[in-house]
């Protein structure tokens, strides 16, 4: 079964980056579709951005684009999310989720079966 393990958050200032990870085990991660949410204390879960299984296709939050990026590596079994000019209210449990191709890159969270554990991510001066 596959197996997700999100690393990479921590504190950061205002306008700064944060380079997130979600790596696999168990199975291999080129068959599955990745997204990234996050949810901040006592605010909804929300979508950041979603992967195809190669990697052509990409989708992004209206709140997040031109902001974060998102990749993929198959061969390490990792997807990564760039995070670039952070700002406070980005500052969220950041987590990673998949879904086993075929199907659609979504940020609907109802058709992720597999989640990670989460990393925080804390955006302050």
């Amino acid at each position: 079964q596959l197996q997700l393990a999100e690393s990479g958050g921590g504190l950061v200032q205002p306008g700064g980056s944060l380079r997130l990870s979600c790596a696999a085990s168990g199975l291999s991660l080129a068959d599955y579709i990745i997204v990234w949410f996050r949810q901040a204390p006592g605010k909804e879960r929300e979508g950041v951005s979603a992967i195809s299984t190669g990697g052509t296709l990409k989708k992004y939050s209206n709140a997040m684009k031109g902001r974060f990026s998102i990749s993929r590596n198959n061969a390490d079994d990792t997807v990564f999310l760039q995070m670039d000019s952070l700002k406070p209210e980005d500052t969220a449990v950041y987590y990673c989720a998949a879904d086993r191709a075929p199907g659609q890159v979504t940020l609907d969270p109802s058709r992720y079966p597999i989640w990670g554990q989460g990393t925080q991510v804390t955006v302050s001066s």
